[in-house]
């Protein structure tokens, strides 16, 4: 175990841009005695676009949800009630992690929670993200500044789904998305959410 576990925080419903900016601020404010953090929330209706994000994979039509421009890496997602994020707030170094290195951490650590439902799910070297068969169930995004990262994943309990539906999800027209309502997953959403903060905070403490 190392001397400095990796706190969790619930925060509940946050405003997804003011819950940006605290990320950028505990970022830019940590050092080397810092401890790590997962924040777990849910935000409003919105789309988020990656610093790569193309013009073509926008909404097709105004539905209402407004669309912010972010630092984290891919393209356009949709966060709302319903989905559980968690912001990972990591000092790469400390856990001798490249940022290929957590995505794959990441996406085992969903894998290895819907496992334990009964439900077989894969990540994709091409794709980051994890899936079921070809539905993608929880997608990552994140933003390294000097060695420590924020942003991290959004994993849908029972999202609306059909938000995704006049974007390109992740930048790929087209893509299926599922939930784990849609899977049988009943849980409750803060157990949901806790057990994948659990999953997570074993990996980066062991």
């Amino acid at each position: 175990m190392r001397e400095s576990p990796t706190i969790t925080r619930a925060l509940g419903v946050t405003d997804y841009e003011e819950t940006w900016r605290a990320m950028q601020r505990f970022t830019a404010g940590r050092d080397g005695g810092t401890a790590d953090e997962l924040w777990i929330t849910e935000h409003p209706p919105v789309y988020t676009v990656g610093v790569a994000g193309r013009s073509q994979h926008l909404p097709r039509f105004d539905n209402g949800i407004p669309v912010v421009r972010t630092d984290r890496g891919g393209q356009i997602t949709y966060h709302g009630p319903g989905q559980a994020v968690i912001y990972t707030l990591l000092d790469l170094r400390r856990h001798d992690l490249t940022v290929r290195a957590l995505v794959r951490l990441l996406e085992h650590a969903v894998v290895e929670y819907l496992d334990g439902e009964g439900i077989q799910a894969h990540g994709d070297a091409a794709r980051p993200g994890v899936y079921v068969g070809e539905a993608k169930i929880a997608a990552l995004g994140l933003r390294v500044r000097n060695g420590c990262c924020y942003h991290g994943l959004a994993f849908n309990v029972e999202p609306d789904l059909t938000a995704f539906e006049v974007i390109d999800p992740c930048g790929y027209p087209g893509l299926a998305v599922t939930s784990a309502r849609k899977l049988g997953i009943m849980a409750s959403f803060p157990s949901i959410a806790e057990a994948l903060a659990d999953h997570l905070r074993r990996r980066l403490d062991s």
